[in-house]
Order: C-alpha cells, then sequence, then structure tokens
C-alpha cells in the first residue's frame, strides 16, 4: 500500500487536502484559537508521513499542482489592499510608524534574549529574520550565516503561535480597530496571519498584506545593523 501512494502523483495533494479539511472541522468542532487548521494539518502530514515511512521528497514531488497556485494567490493579496487605497492614504503615517515599531521591538527583544541566553551568533543570526515572511527570512538569514532550516522552523513556529494567540490578545487588550488588527497579523505572522486577518475583513486582510512587505523591506535593513551587537 505504501509503495502504491509513493507511486501516486496525487497522494501529497490529496493528503494536503484532507489534513486542511480536518483541521477546518476541528476548529469549527473545538471553537479554540490554539488550534489553528494549518497548524493541525501540518501535525496531520508530519505524522501519516512518519507513519507510512513516506520519504519527504516524494510529498513534496505530489504537492506542486498546489505549489503553483501560490504565485497567483499572492498576487491575489493586492485586491483587497486596492480597494483601501483610499484608507492607506488617509493613514500612510499611522501604518508605516506601527510597522516599525513592530520590527524595532521583534530586534531589540531578539537581541536581549540572545545576550541573555549566552545564545551563539549562528543561532542568533538565524532567528534574527523569524517574522518576515519566509521567501525573505531565508535569504536574509543565509546572508547573516545563519542556518535556514532553523529559520524557517522559527518563522512557521511564530507564525502559528501569533495566529493561535492573535484573538484572544486583542480582546485582552481592547484591540478593536481594523487596521490596527491586521497591522499587528501582518507583522507578526506574515502570509498565515494574512490569512487569518482576512477572515476578521477585507481592511484587516488588506492592512496585513501590505504589511509582509513593508516589515519585509524593514527588517532586511534592521537586520545587519543588529548582526553586529551581540
Amino acid at each position: 500500500m505504501t509503495e502504491a501512494l509513493m507511486e501516486s502523483a496525487y497522494f501529497g495533494m490529496v493528503l494536503s487536502l484532507v489534513a486542511f479539511w480536518v483541521g477546518l472541522k476541528v476548529k469549527a468542532r473545538l471553537r479554540t484559537p490554539l488550534l489553528p487548521p494549518v497548524l493541525v494539518a501540518t501535525v496531520l502530514v508530519i505524522a501519516v508521513l512518519l507513519l507510512l515511512d513516506i520519504p519527504y521528497d516524494t510529498y513534496a514531488a505530489g504537492i506542486e499542482p498546489l505549489t503553483w497556485l501560490l504565485t497567483p494567490a499572492t498576487v491575489c493579496l493586492a485586491v483587497p489592499l486596492y480597494r483601501q487605497l483610499a484608507l492607506l492614504r488617509r493613514h500612510w503615517a499611522a501604518i508605516l510608524v506601527s510597522v516599525a515599531a513592530g520590527c524595532l521591538a521583534c530586534a531589540v527583544a531578539l537581541l536581549v534574549c540572545a545576550k541573555a541566553l549566552g545564545m551563539s551568533p549562528e543561532l542568533y543570526h538565524s532567528l534574527q529574520p523569524k517574522s518576515v515572511t519566509n521567501a525573505i527570512a531565508l535569504g536574509i538569514s543565509e546572508t547573516l550565516g545563519g542556518v535556514t532550516g532553523i529559520t524557517s522552523l522559527a518563522v512557521t513556529a511564530s507564525a502559528l503561535l501569533a495566529v493561535g494567540l492573535g484573538n484572544s490578545l486583542f480582546r485582552l487588550l481592547r484591540i478593536t480597530h481594523p487596521i490596527a488588527k491586521g497591522l499587528a497579523l501582518g507583522n507578526a505572522t506574515h502570509a498565515l496571519g494574512t490569512a487569518a486577518a482576512m477572515e476578521l475583513g477585507e481592511v484587516e486582510g488588506a492592512m496585513s498584506s501590505l504589511t509582509i512587505v513593508v516589515a519585509g523591506v524593514m527588517t532586511v535593513l534592521l537586520a545587519p545593523v543588529f548582526a553586529g551587537l551581540l
């Protein structure tokens, strides 16, 4: 049976879709922000691959049709942003200050933790871009001398944690403004946060998708500066 699955060109795609469907059902049933569908799907996929002893390369080959959709899906993020251009023009200064503050806070917090814990330079550089989207984060990590595998894991883990706790933090801190919610999710959780922001509303989704780009550029500029402070 395992050999038949490995030879199937659609195994990876079907497994991913079924796992995400299960994640949606779990979210609807348990109604807890700590189990976002992406996290449930990730755990299920890993469990199935380990249980059936299926190499990751085999799984990756089967999800190519899904990866082809990443580019058009990313381009589609510009649609809600275009619809909110008037809002963007009206609040552009507050948006830039907010994203800059988020990037700076992340950089300072990580530097303090690295010094307090005696973190090695290699690990520190691997974690520096943890709050930007994976495509940008891997490039920053490699340039600084970090380990891209650790960077990818840190990006995913931080995004899942922030998405899971996002709504609870908004309620706790009484944050209700849609722009503030979108900027926070985009700054801390990048693509996963944008997907969550889209569920909250179009304004939240537009601000989050904008933040992915702005935060990425700011982190590219900040990372080399903070790299030499350890």
